[in-house]
């Protein structure tokens, strides 16, 4: 059974960071790509940022490059999103994701496989 359990959440003030962790099983971590993804009250959920299989090439959405460091560690199976500089329009419930994709890409159009239950993250103003 794939598990995707986030951790790190929680309130931060504008400009602060914070460190999110995923702790990924019951597949072959090393193979496939994994993301994070966001949903904000009231809006869809949007990919964030998706580091590769192969290679660990990454993705991110242009609100927050620069500011944001999706990292994996296969020998651990995690997965983790360091962001700075964070904004009150950061603020979401953020979820790990994966997909069985191989190879150097990760964005696979946003369309993964499984979700994390999500952990909240407020950045207040």
């Amino acid at each position: 059974e794939v598990q995707l359990v986030e951790s790190g959440g929680g309130l931060v003030q504008a400009g602060g960071s914070l460190r999110l962790s995923c702790a990924a099983s019951g597949f072959t971590f090393a193979d496939n790509a994994v993301g994070w993804f966001r949903q904000a009250p009231g809006q869809e959920r949007e990919g964030v940022a998706c580091v590769s299989a192969i290679g660990g090439r990454t993705f991110y959405i242009d609100p927050v490059k620069d500011r944001f460091t999706i990292s994996r560690d296969n020998a651990k199976n995690m997965v983790y999103l360091q962001m700075n500089s964070l904004r009150a329009e950061d603020s979401a419930v953020y979820y790990c994701a994966m997909v069985f994709l191989r190879g150097t890409s990760c964005r696979q159009a946003w369309q993964y496989d499984y979700w994390g239950q999500g952990t909240q993250v407020t950045v207040s103003s």
